[in-house]
């Protein structure tokens, strides 16, 4: 075995230590001077909204891009340069380059400087070279994105007083959507003289503007949608509540009609806005929380459900008693009369009634835009603070008369085929305009005895 050197040993390790340490101090001092890839940093990238509606950003339309980035310390600016991708367009028309500064870049200055289109890239110049570590804000008008959209990414570069030119990382992507038919198509609107003659009127620009038209229709198509949702089912569970409802009223048990006469006088007593609002705040304070869309159908449910109660009490106090007289004659007991012979009868006379219920109850879910659901108003509530146009609402009106009007024509026709079946003979199409007049006075006082009795 070859002997221990102590002297051999720790003259190696100090050598390596001292060759540990050089490459350490060299990597040192190679860090304090390499110049960083890109100090400037962005601190905004986005286009501005140029959908007529929502706030997208559209490809194949006009819109504005704004970049603002803020300098190193010991940076000095000279210029600047914005590379579009393929397909994209621009102009240097009305492009501005502003310095921000002071407190909360409240302070801002207008630099000479020069806007050069090359290609795809825009490459701007100051005439002077800006201060150090100075913010800046670059806004080009006029920019529009491939038409099939996508994040699109933009590159970004800078160049220093001392003529060295990098890249700014951190640049992100804009999320830009294609372009719809709809899109196309409003677009083709905007170029029709027609349409530039209708606008050119004040009241029709605000109540019937033919490119809001067709661009508001498919976003408060979505909250025909929610609403349409809501009520059908809302309705049935009121139904089977109301008709609950109606027995307890007309029932011998006091303390059954004290409970639903308190129901049905409390919720018909007070506005739907109101139990809307209590619904909606009131309950997540007591530690209930329910989505929109659940909380939403149990309010209109049960709001149906207290005039419901009403329509089934006075449908049911509307079959002679005389018939009930004559089942007891026959053996049946009262519950019989009521299933085989009440009931049958008084939910064919409140048929029209319930429709018009429906009507009405559909009518009412505008009310949860108060609360934020997203149904027909609220969305069109929403275009119209972006636009500053009434024209959303005339089409949300669009969509309340689809459902109502067909449903209006179905009571009428109804009410001349229950006609014509009491008075035993077929109704003719003279009979939908005055023939069935009798029997629809018969069913509005049914009606009104529904929504007005107590």
């Amino acid at each position: 075995m070859k002997p221990f050197d102590a002297r051999t040993t720790g003259g190696r390790l100090s050598t390596r230590l001292a060759l540990t340490a050089a490459a350490v101090l060299c990597l040192f001092v190679q860090a304090l001077l390499a110049t960083p890839a890109s100090a400037l940093e962005v601190t905004r990238l986005s286009a501005q909204p140029n959908a007529d509606t929502g706030s997208d950003v559209v490809g194949g339309i006009d819109t504005r891009l704004t970049w603002e980035v803020q300098a190193a310390e010991d940076e000095v600016v000279s210029g600047l340069t914005l590379t579009f991708p393929e397909g994209s367009s621009y102009t240097t028309e009305d492009a501005r380059l502003t310095f921000l500064s002071g407190q909360d870049l409240m302070d801002r200055s207008f630099p000479r400087c020069t806007f050069t289109a090359d290609g795809q890239t825009l490459a701007i110049r100051l005439q002077e070279p800006a201060p150090a570590g100075v913010y800046v804000r670059v806004e080009v008008y006029g920019v529009q994105f491939p038409a099939a959209g996508g994040d699109i990414t933009i590159e970004g570069g800078y160049t220093l007083a001392s003529g060295q030119t990098h890249e700014v990382d951190g640049m992100g992507a804009i999320a830009v959507r294609g372009t719809s038919i709809v899109d196309r198509l409003a677009a083709s609107l905007e170029s029709q003289p027609w349409v530039q003659a209708w606008n050119a009127n004040r009241f029709l620009r605000l109540f019937a503007n033919p490119v809001l038209i067709v661009t508001s229709l498919p976003i408060i198509f979505s909250g025909f949608l929610m609403a349409l949702a809501i009520v059908l089912v809302a309705f049935p569970l009121a139904i089977p509540v109301g008709f609950g409802l109606s027995l307890m009223r007309i029932s011998k048990l006091k303390v059954l009609r004290a409970l639903a006469s308190v129901y049905v006088n409390l919720i018909r007593g007070t506005p739907a806005f109101l139990q809307i609002y209590i619904a909606f705040f009131g309950l997540p304070l007591a530690g209930v929380n329910l989505g929109n869309y659940p909380l939403g159908v149990i309010v209109m449910a049960m709001n149906s459900a207290a005039y419901l109660c009403e329509i089934f009490r006075a449908g049911i106090q509307s079959i002679p008693t005389g018939q009930g007289e004559a089942a007891r004659s026959l053996g049946m007991t009262g519950m019989q009369t009521m299933v085989s012979i009440i009931i049958p009868q008084t939910f064919r006379n409140v048929i029209p009634t319930l429709t018009s219920e429906f009507i009405l109850l559909f009518k009412d879910t505008s009310l949860l835009a108060a609360v934020g659901v997203m149904e027909i108003v609220m969305y069109a509530k929403t275009i119209v603070a972006t636009t500053g146009s009434i024209t959303p609402y005339v089409v949300a009106a669009f969509f309340y008369l689809l459902v109502t009007l067909p449903l209006a024509g179905f009571v009428s026709r109804l009410e001349a085929r229950l006609h014509g079946a009491d008075t035993g003979r077929i109704p003719s199409d003279s009979d939908d305009e005055d023939g069935h007049e009798d029997k629809a006075q018969d069913h509005a006082d049914l009606a009104l005895a529904g929504k007005d009795a107590s």
